[in-house]
């Protein structure tokens, strides 16, 4: 009887083991998951702030493309009272899509890229754009680890208990493989 008592004294010990284990496993994906959003939302507020500078060089110059300038603010002011994940990306794709248009029209005046102002922001919304796309892709990494995490057995069953989610991943708007067409 007594050896039978120390059989399953042992396995509940290596039970809890495992569910402490799993749990603290999910915290830290979850964690990364945070963290990584956290990062991407850093990129998307260093391209809202660098907007109003190419805005304004460019609005001197171009008065005929206000419905632009409009948009990209209308986009801004959405993606600031943006709450979830899921609102701000959203919110950002609405930024990419205006931002495209003017970007596509500072290409077609001459007068616009030979602007020392508006070329160097340019460069700065280029690579800010390159930023968020490995943001992206390094935060739709943690979630995908997480999910394949939540979905496993056992660790599944730990998962429900605790009350841990799948993550949704970023993906890009419908139509967002079309260039902006602009028209003059």
């Amino acid at each position: 009887m007594k050896k039978y008592l120390w059989i399953l004294v042992a396995v509940v010990i290596l039970l809890g083991i495992y569910v402490w284990s799993a749990y603290n496993g999910l915290v830290t994906k979850k964690e990364a998951v945070t963290n990584q959003w956290a990062q991407v939302e850093t990129q998307y507020q260093r391209r809202l702030d660098l907007i109003p500078n190419l805005v304004e060089s460019v609005k001197g110059i171009m008065k005929q493309e206000q419905a632009i300038f409009d948009n990209l603010a209308e986009a801004r002011t959405k993606y600031a009272g943006s709450v979830t994940i899921n609102d701000k990306a959203a919110a950002a794709t609405q930024v990419e899509s205006a931002l495209g248009r003017l970007l596509a029209v500072v290409e077609n005046y001459p007068t616009l890229k030979s602007s020392e102002n508006v070329q160097t922001l340019m460069v700065q919304l280029e690579g800010t754009e390159n930023r968020i796309s490995v943001e992206r892709k390094n935060y739709n990494d943690d979630v995908r680890a997480l999910n394949v995490v939540i979905k496993r057995f056992p660790t599944n069953v730990v998962a429900g208990l605790f009350g841990f989610a799948e993550q949704t991943y970023f993906e890009a708007a419908a139509g967002a493989e079309n260039a902006p067409a602009v028209q003059f």
